[in-house]
């Protein structure tokens, strides 16, 4: 696991979709914005990018189980399109964020956001909007020990 650092993130424009269901209904809807995106002449210029709205295991874990996990989802586009009543074009806020690179399969990242989540504090922040998961290779083409994910907390001074 790497070290927590602190970055800089701009605002992004992003074409994206936001619903309830389960984590496992992630692939699904990064495919339906491609598929608009495609239809519509959209440029994917990023990496997709989930918003997670569940704070902590256990939350996740019930929100997962009950299907009322928030599947917030988004592209980086180039170019503003028009949205749909599914997939929404708009610009996903940028900010001071503390990030952490997890190496290993999605399932696995708990002990990532845990020191993510101690450093947050032990250097007196606290986070103040949904982590986000920036998912930097495809999972269809690496093994689970290769993914890579970046993980961010959206910080401001405790």
């Amino acid at each position: 696991m790497s070290e927590v650092t602190i970055v800089e993130v701009p605002a992004q424009l992003v074409l994206g979709i936001q619903r309830r269901g389960r984590y496992s209904e992630i692939p699904v809807a990064l495919g339906e914005i491609v598929h608009y995106a495609m239809s519509h002449g959209a440029e994917l210029i990023g990496m997709p990018v989930a918003m997670m709205h569940e704070i902590g295991k256990d939350a996740a874990v019930k929100a997962d189980r009950e299907g009322t996990a928030v599947i917030d989802v988004a592209f980086p586009i180039a170019q503003p399109v028009e949205s749909s009543d599914t997939v929404k074009c708009y610009e996903l806020p940028g900010g001071e964020m503390a990030k952490i690179v997890h190496k290993g399969p999605y399932e696995a990242c708990e002990s990532a956001y845990n020191a993510l989540y101690a450093w947050v504090v032990d250097h007196g922040y606290m986070i103040s909007d949904p982590t986000r998961e920036v998912y930097l290779n495809d999972p269809r083409e690496v093994p689970p020990e290769e993914i890579l994910t970046e993980i961010y907390a959206p910080i401001v001074p405790a």
